[in-house]
């Protein structure tokens, strides 16, 4: 098993590039100026968060530690972390978005006399549709967490163009 001597990611095998930063991987046999022959721990040094740990972590307060992690050293420069950074960004966005939007039906609806019976069966689906968001947000910790980078329809596009994908 080889790992990468600059960011510390686990290699393809007969990969020439590093998938995660780019770094040139030496041949078996060949030395080069400047690399390692012992790989790099997944962990990094200064915070002793794995990557994946930090994939995860981008979700636990969404846009907020979205942020965070583009920003703090050691994981501003890792493509995985960034990835899961700006889902998670653009994830809360969106879950945002759709509830100033469904709230501006609900005040409509309210205002204009509709039905008690209609205004029930919103409330009822933006409940189920909340459920619905809280284990999307789950699930995108785990899969994170598993070192996966499961892309949601359209968010997960727009995250990894972001990231440099």
């Amino acid at each position: 098993m080889a790992f990468c001597s600059k960011c510390g990611a686990q290699l393809n095998a007969g990969s020439s590039f590093c998938a995660a930063c780019g770094t040139p991987v030496a041949e078996p046999g060949v030395a080069q100026p400047g690399v390692s022959a012992i790989p790099a721990p997944a962990v990094t040094s200064g915070s002793g968060l794995s990557n994946n740990g930090a994939g995860a972590l981008c979700y636990l307060f969404g846009i907020i530690t979205g942020i965070i992690f583009l920003v703090i050293e050691p994981y501003k420069n890792n493509r995985f972390v960034r990835f899961h950074a700006f889902q998670s960004i653009f994830f809360w966005l969106a879950c945002c978005v759709f509830w100033i939007l469904w709230s501006q039906i609900i005040v409509g609806m309210f205002l204009t006399g509709s039905g008690l019976g209609a205004l029930g069966l919103f409330g009822l689906t933006f409940s189920l549709i909340r459920l619905a968001m809280f284990a999307c947000w789950i699930f995108l910790m785990y899969k994170a967490y598993n070192n996966e980078e499961f892309k949601l329809p359209v968010i997960g596009d727009l995250a990894a163009k972001q990231a440099g994908a």
